[in-house]
């Protein structure tokens, strides 16, 4: 159960300001507990208080960082089952799935500890011509200072832990937003780094309106601005940042090639599109959006989708045996059951799904969708898929880039050449062969090219954009 209130952290510290920002339970919609809400004072002070633990945490060893993450690591154990109740609660995400995220919470702080250690630099070999004999280089990463931090709502835990864990592991003091929608995962997590020895101002956990939170963006003491959430907002962040380096995790609407020579084992296939399309609801930025089958085994693969998709549980998410649950909010999931019924009124069919009640929306499977309706070419980010066919593997790759995104692809090929193609050709941040484009592990470098952001999450990979290079050049005497 939820607690009735949780404070925000300001410099380490709860603080228990109000109860103004109300969270609900995303199935039933009614208020599960209330929450501190920062305003811009909150905010400032917050900012002030990680510009003085900067030089602090910049003498604060690599083994202290690595033990405050291992304590992170065990207390995240010990409360495993009451984060996965608190996420299923705050945002309608099925138990099992619940659980499942809170173990890449562990993960990500896991692999943050072991990078602790490794944050190194190298021996540059200066001597490139005799006006450079005698000369030596050296280089070193250091912690880039404040960072700005904002977080969504689908993955509340473990996309704030890819954001807090790095810049622990880096030694940079750091200011959260979480999802106001969603906060109660990261106030966890906030509980649990008070319980450490990090220096005062190390961290803040703000929860705060969108509309009350420019200063995540615009002031100019923080060095760096890490966002995932939606592109349109992601992209006007940036334009609004100033000088400080930014790193944006958006959308997609990934999709996936199916081969002919995966005949053989249609239902391993099935199963894992199922998964792709449908985990969270479809609330993921790399869901299997769109489907791209060739044309051999359309119809079978088409027939057996059509019939598992009919078959997925929907509801409570409290229950062992759901796996849809609701859409973060009502309006969400009117907003895609229109865009479903506006592909279908453009001359789409509707294979199944798509009924609407409250915010559940029942998975859908769409084909013969217009290229040019919201559903293909926006993010869908809720439960529908499309299905196409293809002859042409290279017409397919086309397809495949022929949207505004590029975040993940998949592919389920065994032909080593259109695998090595696929790597080459397609315009996204990463190819998944033999499974969906949902597909991921915390330590790969993760990220979007075209609208779907720019710079790499992945701990090490965020540790490059939390530190910067300092070279040392000496002279024999």
């Amino acid at each position: 159960m939820l607690a009735e209130s949780y404070p925000y952290y300001l410099a380490n510290r709860p603080v228990a300001a109000n109860t103004d920002l109300e969270v609900t339970d995303k199935f039933s919609g009614k208020v599960a507990t209330r929450v501190a809400l920062a305003d811009a004072n909150a905010i400032d002070a917050a900012i002030a208080a990680a510009v003085a633990a900067q030089e602090p945490l910049r003498r604060f060893a690599p083994y202290q960082r690595q033990a405050v993450l291992e304590h992170c690591i065990a207390r995240f154990r010990e409360r495993a089952e009451e984060m996965a109740v608190a996420l299923c609660i705050e945002a309608g995400k099925p138990i099992k799935d619940s659980r499942g995220e809170v173990s890449r919470l562990i993960d990500t702080f896991k692999v943050a500890a072991e990078e602790a250690l490794r944050i190194a630099g190298d021996v540059l070999n200066l001597e490139i011509s005799a006006r450079a004999r005698g000369y030596r280089g050296f280089s070193k990463r250091v912690p880039i200072g404040p960072c700005s931090f904002i977080s969504p709502f689908n993955f509340p835990l473990n996309l704030a832990a890819h954001k807090v864990a790095p810049a622990i592991a880096a030694g940079c003091p750091f200011v959260l937003k979480p999802a106001s929608r969603t906060p109660i995962g990261a106030l966890i997590i906030g509980e649990v780094l008070a319980e450490t020895d990090l220096p005062a101002g190390a961290f803040s956990i703000l929860p705060a309106h969108r509309d009350g939170a420019d200063l995540f963006t615009t002031d100019e003491r923080f060095k760096l601005l890490s966002f995932t959430g939606s592109p349109a907002v992601g992209w006007d962040l940036k334009a609004r940042a100033g000088k400080k380096k930014v790193v944006l995790e958006l959308g997609g609407n990934a999709a996936c090639i199916v081969d002919a020579d995966q005949t053989g084992r249609l239902d391993f296939v099935i199963e894992r599109l199922v998964f792709g399309a449908f985990y969270q609801s479809g609330q993921s930025c790399i869901s299997v959006q769109r489907i791209l089958a060739h044309d051999s085994i359309y119809d079978t693969l088409r027939e057996r989708l059509v019939t598992r998709v009919k078959s997925l549980r929907c509801g409570d998410p409290r229950s062992e045996d759901t796996f849809i649950g609701p859409m973060i909010d009502v309006k969400e999931a009117q907003r895609l059951k229109g865009w479903i019924d506006q592909a279908v009124a453009a001359g789409a069919s509707l294979l199944c799904g798509g009924e609407l009640d409250g915010a559940m929306l029942r998975p859908a499977v769409l084909e013969g969708v217009d290229p040019r309706q919201p559903v293909s070419c926006q993010e869908a980010f809720g439960p529908v898929v499309l299905l196409q066919r293809w002859t042409d593997f290279d017409a397919a790759l086309a397809e495949v880039n022929r949207s505004e995104f590029g975040l993940q692809a998949g592919l389920f090929t065994f032909d080593l050449r259109k695998t090595m193609r696929a790597w080459d050709e397609l315009e996204v941040g990463g190819v998944v062969v033999g499974d969906v484009p949902s597909f991921r592990v915390d330590n790969m470098p993760y990220g979007g090219v075209k609208d779907s952001g720019l710079g790499r999450e992945g701990v090490r990979y965020a540790i490059e954009d939390m530190t910067e290079l300092r070279l040392l050049v000496l002279r024999d005497a």
